[in-house]
């Protein structure tokens, strides 16, 4: 409890306030309870809805009995995972990146969770790992007992996905819900003290790459949108032969938004050169369009005309050189270096794990859908990653020479400071032990860091007065008066 400006009197009548006891758990049992709560409520949830539909919808369509809208519900909480499944006549692969919003949600409350009230040990860093950790892999061996027992006949979920992509998820999205926990108590913004985690070279390497992937992403939203706005017409024309009424509307406009985050990384393999297949011996690409028989499906009216590329979708063919120059500036702005010709070199770098990311984004985006000529559907992932790491490195090599220059030229020689004086940027997250969700050895009834109570008038700054300013000595407070 912080008090600030209380007189003796108010401070006496209302007595010490213990220190607030925090209930831990270990690490381990602590990752378990939130990878089950994590994968309870989404599995609550898509079973609501499966069972509604269950109802609504002939009984057949979803399976026979509540065995089987159970065994529907968990494939949908697997697709969700974006892994895919065997049905009769081939493999279902690609899988709408827009539903890992509801997971990755569910798995950022829970490392959050798990940072606040785990025994989570050591620094900032270990401390996100550790609970990542936690999470991940109980979280992974759920997903793939689940995917064995939603196996029928009919579909099969493939376990190994389950197992691989739902660790990576819980990994990514739970790491991050720790580190924003655990850095919730900086002056800084959260996002900002997040990259502080990271050492200073790889928080700069990290900023980079986070730039230019958000200009790709971004602009691979607009390029997709803009050519679906040139074939609106089309579009409505699919809806006319699908006919799918009033909520069926509804519901092919919510399955189309879910694809979206496809849409735009196959945008982004068309401005990076490579394009995409929409079925086997199928191209779309800044040399040519080459289709044939395509899915009646509403955002596939986006698609150029057969024949030679617009000569206006050329355009998009510089975004991955945008990329790379705000990816570079974004590089050197958090780390410049004393050597410029070291900057090039690290606005590059950060270009090839742009180019990587993009890679893995492209290999998720993409999939089979079925058998025969739609089992090549997405881009070719090595191929986008391999030319997004070319011109988003070039691009940001140029660019961070160009910042780093300009930075040094600008910057006023600094006055030289002794050797003893520690930096305080890096102390923020280097030296000092986080103040973490548990302590082994908790403070006495009545003692309260100087930082968490400023005591009565005055206290406070009679106690920096006698310590120096430096001094974190404890403050006991008065006992009550009977």
């Amino acid at each position: 409890m912080t008090t600030t400006d209380h007189d003796d009197a108010e401070l006496e009548d209302t007595g010490p306030s213990p220190v607030a006891e925090t209930v831990t758990r270990p690490l381990a049992v602590t990752g378990i309870v939130a990878a089950v709560w994590a994968a309870g409520i989404g599995l609550t949830v898509l079973v609501t809805i499966t069972l509604i539909g269950w109802i609504a919808a002939p009984r057949s369509a979803l399976g026979t009995g509540l065995p089987g809208v159970f065994r529907t519900a968990v494939g949908f909480w697997l697709v969700a995972h974006h892994a895919g499944f065997t049905v009769p006549h081939g493999r279902v692969g690609l899988l709408p990146l827009g539903l890992m919003i509801l997971p990755g949600m569910l798995l950022f409350r829970a490392g959050g969770w798990i940072a606040r009230t785990g025994r989570v040990r050591g620094r900032y860093r270990i401390g996100v790992t550790h609970a990542a950790f936690a999470l991940a892999i109980p979280y992974a061996v759920l997903s793939g007992l689940l995917a064995l027992l939603a196996r029928s006949s009919a579909i099969q979920p493939s376990a190994w996905q389950g197992l691989l992509l739902c660790f990576l998820l819980a990994m990514f999205a739970g790491g991050l819900g720790a580190a924003r926990t655990l850095v919730s108590t900086t002056n800084r913004a959260p996002w900002v003290a997040m990259l502080g985690l990271l050492p200073r070279r790889a928080r700069s390497v990290a900023a980079g790459v986070t730039g230019a992937t958000a200009v790709l992403l971004g602009a691979g939203v607009l390029i997709f949108l803009a050519s679906l706005l040139f074939h609106f017409s089309e579009a409505e024309n699919l809806y006319g032969v699908l006919k799918p009424g009033v909520v069926g509307g509804i519901l092919l406009t919510l399955i189309g938004v879910v694809y979206l985050p496809n849409a735009a990384l196959w945008a982004v393999a068309y401005a990076v050169g490579p394009g995409f297949a929409v079925g086997a011996g199928t191209s779309v690409s800044p040399s040519g369009v080459f289709v044939g028989m395509i899915p009646a499906f509403p955002p596939f009216a986006a698609l150029p005309e057969p024949g030679p590329a617009p000569a206006v979708s050329l355009l998009a063919l510089g975004v991955p050189f945008i990329a790379g120059a705000v990816g570079g500036v974004f590089t050197i702005r958090y780390q410049p270096t004393e050597a410029t010709e070291a900057a090039p070199l690290w606005g590059f770098v950060s270009g090839v794990v742009t180019g990587g990311v993009i890679a893995f984004l492209a290999a998720l985006s993409g999939g089979p859908l079925g058998g025969g000529r739609m089992a090549v559907m997405g881009p070719s992932a090595w191929q986008v990653g391999l030319l997004a790491a070319l011109e988003v490195g070039v691009s940001a090599a140029i660019a961070a020479w160009i910042a780093n220059w300009r930075l040094l030229r600008r910057r006023p020689a600094a006055p030289e400071t002794p050797d003893d004086e520690p930096d305080t940027e890096e102390l923020e997250f280097e030296e000092p032990d986080p103040v973490l969700s548990s302590v082994d050895e908790p403070l006495p009834e009545g003692v309260i860091p100087i930082g968490d109570w400023t005591g009565p008038r005055g206290a406070a700054s009679r106690s920096r007065d006698d310590g120096g300013p430096g001094d974190v000595s404890p403050i006991r407070r008065r006992p009550p008066r009977d």
